[in-house]
């Protein structure tokens, strides 16, 4: 109960400290000294301002990377929230405020739960890495540039999960349509090519459109998503317009099949006179140390066997802290786990907390979950590298 309560302190600090993507400084000192004070062997912070913590094993197993991020989404309008997003509050068993379940309480129990036999005297079998990554929430350019440097065969992603294990996501492709037209005083539209009438037949056809099917993830998805044009004023045909569009992938499925996909569309949705391109944006991000990262649009999808051994034994072991073998599902969101697959990595997901809340004026995190994800980390860190 002691290492549960610090557990729930250390959460409402962590809520109360506002951590969104390129301002995570504050909140990644508060992580790092977490760390320091838990006893951890090594604290550092890379340059791209990742916390990066680590547990020296006894050399008798593979090391295990436990991994969540440390910025969040804005909490919108304030009023809207039952309990201030940012006060951390504890109300009737749960814990409130922004980051709850996406992802500071994952990463709290992360955070204690892997240093538990640790702090009384034991050793995990092997070398146990903690890494809090910045900016997953706008491209992942924590976990690109980690796993440049940092690649241990196996990973946890700590996204939340309801104490599930979760083997796999499909993927996100973000694609942009831009479509060149020819601009016209509005009340003569015939002098014009109104490139949004070519966005209303790509628009018109997206349903239409052939989409792969994975046998367990099903069918990729696409939805148009924001729209704009070269112009302010209402009364002018305007001669750009840029659509976006969302679209989640499958294994086997690269961002480039889905951009050819969607350019066949385009060309086949033009009016006379008006051209048209798809691409994968790419933007350059910042992070709080000043270090910058190309980050294109796009997220890989990944999924691991049922019966992948590392699977198996990881449900094996949480059986035996947890009230029941978890259940083993797929998350329905894109995570960062796709980027440590990509460089062929083992990941599996395994967090506190109901990702429905995720993103929302109700985001908060049973305490009762925070408990058993401590124990489920303590084993993993701690029982599953010896199956592996």
């Amino acid at each position: 109960m002691r290492d549960l309560e610090s557990c729930v302190r250390f959460l409402q600090e962590l809520i109360r400290v506002p951590s969104l993507p390129g301002d995570e400084g504050a909140l990644a000192a508060r992580v790092a000294a977490e760390m320091r004070r838990l006893g951890y062997d090594e604290v550092w912070t890379d340059e791209a301002g990742n916390v990066i913590g680590l547990i020296r094993g006894r050399g008798l197993a593979p090391a295990v990377m436990f991994n969540t991020h440390l910025d969040h989404v804005d909490v919108g309008d304030p009023k809207a929230w039952p309990y201030p997003p940012h006060a951390g509050e504890r109300h009737e068993g749960r814990v409130w405020g922004r980051g709850a379940v996406d992802i500071k309480g994952p990463l709290a129990a992360q955070i204690h739960g892997v240093a538990a036999h640790f702090r009384g005297g034991e050793r995990p079998p092997g070398d146990i890495f903690v890494t809090c990554v910045v900016q997953e929430e706008v491209g992942g350019v924590g976990a690109r540039h980690l796993v440049r440097h940092l690649r241990p065969p196996y990973v946890v992603v700590g996204e939340p999960s309801s104490n599930g294990l979760r083997r796999g996501h499909r993927g996100r492709v973000e694609l942009v349509v831009h479509v060149k037209g020819r601009s016209a005083h509005a009340s003569a539209p015939e002098r014009g090519v109104n490139p949004l009438r070519v966005l209303a037949n790509v628009i018109a056809g997206l349903d239409a459109l052939p989409m792969r099917r994975h046998p367990e993830l099903g069918p990729s998805s696409v939805a148009p998503t924001l729209i704009r044009t070269d112009q302010r004023s209402a009364n002018v045909i305007p001669g750009e317009a840029w659509l976006t569009c969302d679209w989640r992938t499958v294994p086997g499925e690269s961002a480039e099949d889905a951009r050819r996909a969607l350019q066949a569309l385009v060309n086949r949705s033009l009016v006379e006179g008006a051209t048209a391109s798809v691409t994968v944006p790419t933007t350059t991000y910042t992070s709080y140390t000043g270090f910058s990262f190309d980050v294109p649009a796009s997220h890989p999808a990944y999924l691991l066997p049922e019966d992948h051994p590392a699977l198996v034994a990881a449900r094996r072991v949480l059986a035996g802290v947890l009230p029941a073998a978890p259940p083993v599902e797929t998350w329905r969101f894109a995570t960062d786990g796709g980027h440590f697959a990509q460089e062929g990595l083992t990941v599996i997901g395994f967090g506190p907390g109901d990702e429905g809340l995720a993103h929302t004026v109700q985001e908060s995190i049973a305490v009762e979950e925070l408990e058993k994800a401590l124990a489920g980390y303590a084993a993993l860190a701690y029982e599953w590298p010896m199956h592996l």
